[in-house]
């Protein structure tokens, strides 16, 4: 199978073996993390026993870097036993992440970030410098982060390491859907081999696309509002405000809009709201916040 390069492209090595979370002290800073950022990247976690946000944080960015398997280190200072480098940095609030790269800090963060951010932050890292460490999940929380060039250099690497990897064909996919590059999006999906157009991930990335077309095709979103607020009835015109409210983000809304049609009429084209709300929750994915409240309210109008 051959393919394009991803949206920004990147080579990359496998990273090095050895400890992948660890603790360090001022005398072995430049050790830990200086001279080993030169064969991968590495972030400083400034913490403290008191920092309540800290505790919070490490768990966080543990799982996040280990999941990298090996492409990124973690190392962490206990700032009151060593304070000197943290001193030297400039760091007056913790927890304070500072990432390392050829023996530099080139990027970090103030604060608890959600795992989402955080995963997009790594992401970032490996997607500049790592190959075959790189896994599906990064990207994906990359992408699901908003970080689309980071996603689709580590799933375009993964498919130049792992051209059969389907979710990492269907990952590069999403992330044209997700730019409004629909054609490119179109050719990346016709790239899957016959016997795998029934991949799960490649029919997810397949009604990302068909659902990305609809909306582009709905039309004005004002407009849109505006029929169907005059006709609440039109089961037509909710569908499509539906739609063009999915394609701005408003997935709540869209919600509403497709359940108002199931609630008043199911039956309505051959059942077309309910099956669009299962298209949407497929697309947005079973842990969206919107997925589990859309099908907890489908279910309580079906079953009632």
């Amino acid at each position: 199978m051959s393919m394009e390069p991803p949206i920004l492209g990147a080579d990359g090595n496998g990273a090095p073996g050895g400890d992948t979370v660890k603790n360090t002290t001022t005398q072995d800073f430049m050790r830990d993390v200086v001279e080993a950022s030169h064969e991968r990247p590495v972030l400083v976690d400034f913490w403290a026993p008191w920092c309540g946000p800290c505790k919070q944080l490490t768990p966080v960015l543990e799982k996040a870097v280990r999941a990298t398997k090996g492409a990124v280190a973690l190392v962490k200072m206990n700032i009151d036993e060593h304070p000197e480098i943290p001193g030297q940095m400039g760091v007056q609030s913790i927890p304070a992440v500072f990432a390392f790269k050829e023996g530099r800090p080139v990027d970090g963060f103030m604060g608890a970030l959600p795992e989402s951010q955080i995963n997009a932050f790594i992401a970032r890292l490996v997607g500049e410098t790592v190959g075959t460490a790189a896994d599906a999940e990064t990207a994906t929380a990359a992408l699901e982060a908003g970080d689309v060039n980071a996603a689709a250099q580590i799933f375009g690497q993964i498919m130049q390491d792992e051209p059969e990897n389907m979710e990492a064909l269907a990952g590069l996919a999403r992330c044209y859907v997700k730019t409004g590059d629909l054609d490119r999006a179109e050719q990346t999906l016709a790239l899957a081999p016959p016997d795998k157009a029934d991949d799960a991930a490649i029919a997810a990335a397949q009604s990302a696309l068909d659902l990305a077309r609809k909306s582009n095709e709905a039309g004005d979103i004002d407009d849109l509002r505006a029929k169907a607020a005059q006709a609440p009835d039109d089961p037509q015109a909710q569908f499509d405000l539906a739609l063009a409210l999915n394609a701005a983000g408003d997935r709540e809304g869209a919600t509403d809009a497709l359940l108002s049609v199931v609630a008043k009429n199911r039956s309505w084209n051959d059942d077309a709201a309910r099956k669009q709300l299962l298209q949407f929750f497929e697309v947005w994915g079973p842990s969206d916040p919107a997925t589990t409240s859309g099908r907890q309210r489908l279910s309580s109008l079906l079953f009632a």
